[in-house]
């Protein structure tokens, strides 16, 4: 394992197969070294949020959370793929290309952040950058079986970043290992994350378990996976407890988490309700903008009025536990091929509703040798807990391998 990867050497000799970075720039140094999902300002670099339609935007200064990892002594190598607009959870960008899963190709690596994730697991940066609405950031992370967080709302600036929902969009970092994360968050976050981070003791330890058996249709390696989880962390001494998210209905819930998404991204890129067809969008991406805009006033105030309820449920349950744990997603990362699942983000989503930091781990594989990962959920501003117990479980796991193709050499 060599202490300094050559990163600029390994875009150059993996990204033609996998697709993760879109633009480069000529930055050097010493620093930690970032990509950044490019709907995330990059001065000097499109600003795409992977449309067409603004593949010749550039950007004329870096967006807030970017001019912190610089000030930090941070190394943007480039911006990477994304799902078009961020509406989606597959990276199967219409004018930017599939970005492929390190672990398999011909495998979707998740998304929106599906690139970010990408170049992380086949160590082409330090860490992504990721945005995340309803799971964008630990979706891909579980595929490409890598670390991600997804902050508490309002700690990590989103300024300068192109909106899919200003309502539920956050930034969050993708990295190989939680110490990292927590370095990361450290440059990035407003809270103070000083320090070495602190391992959170599971002896004693209230953990609601979210298994989702009874509403989500999951693959079984996800289950099967997951009950070992349970089974590692009761044995290390922590109290258990079935848990379901209070009035967290999961097909409406995420049908107004959606709508909400396709209502502000239409006002975000200009879509209104007129049958025209502005050039640089695809079609699926404006008729989910446009379905999103024609909805009636009633279904569009009770799907704002669903997550205000959700986030209100959510402060009830930490009486009970000290944080919930679940799968990250009901199934692992699938073929470019198979049709795509419509529950992916049943886990994430309720994160981004309840406004709770949300941590993706990796768990181990599968017998199809493709990553399972957990997701960690703590109380509002408690991202240091969350990445503490990440952190503990990580040592039980062990820190997600590299697919071996990718793999460094000494």
């Amino acid at each position: 394992m060599i202490n300094r990867p050559d990163y600029r050497s390994r875009i150059s000799q993996y990204n033609g197969t996998l697709n993760a970075f879109v633009d480069q720039t000529k930055e050097l140094g010493d620093g930690l070294a970032w990509a950044v999902k490019s709907n995330i300002a990059v001065k000097n670099l499109p600003l795409t949020a992977g449309c067409a339609a603004y593949k010749n935007s550039i950007a004329v200064q870096d967006s807030e959370v970017v001019s912190r990892i610089r000030q930090a002594g941070g190394i943007i190598l480039g911006t990477v793929n994304m799902h078009e607009g961020a509406l989606g959870a597959t990276t199967d960008n219409p004018e930017f290309g599939r970005t492929f899963n390190p672990w398999r190709h011909g495998y979707t690596a998740g998304g929106s952040s599906g690139g970010s994730a990408a170049a992380v697991a086949a160590g082409l940066c330090d860490i992504a950058l990721g945005t995340d609405t309803m799971g964008s950031v630990r979706i891909p992370s579980a595929y490409c079986g890598v670390q991600g967080h997804k902050p508490t709302y309002g700690i990590v600036p989103t300024s300068g970043v192109v909106p899919l929902s200003t309502s539920l969009d956050y930034v969050g970092p993708i990295a190989r290992d939680v110490d990292t994360l927590w370095k990361a968050m450290s440059i990035i976050s407003s809270k103070k994350f000083d320090g070495e981070l602190p391992l959170t003791k599971l002896k004693g330890l209230k953990i609601g378990v979210w298994s989702g058996t009874s509403n989500i249709d999951i693959s079984e390696a996800v289950i099967r996976g997951f009950e070992d989880v349970c089974k590692w962390i009761q044995e290390e001494g922590a109290i258990i407890g079935n848990f379901n998210p209070p009035d967290y209905e999961y097909s409406k819930s995420r049908r107004a988490g959606l709508l909400v998404s396709e209502i502000e991204a239409a006002t975000a890129h200009g879509i209104s309700t007129e049958d025209e067809t502005p050039d640089g969008f695809s079609k699926e991406f404006i008729e989910m903008m446009r379905w999103g805009s024609r909805q009636s006033i009633e279904k569009k105030t009770e799907a704002y009025k669903q997550i205000e309820v959700i986030r209100n449920s959510a402060k009830r349950i930490w009486c009970d536990f000290d944080f919930v744990i679940s799968p990250t997603a009901p199934q692992q990362a699938f073929s470019f091929d198979d049709n795509v699942p419509a529950n992916q983000a049943d886990f994430t989503a309720w994160a981004n509703f309840a406004n709770l930091p949300a941590t993706s781990i990796y768990s181990g594989l599968s017998a199809a040798h493709l990553p399972l990962a957990l997701q960690i959920l703590g109380p509002t501003n408690q991202d240091a807990g969350v990445l503490g117990l990440a952190a503990t479980l990580e040592t039980i796991f062990g820190k997600p391998p590299m697919p071996v193709k990718y793999s460094f050499v000494s």
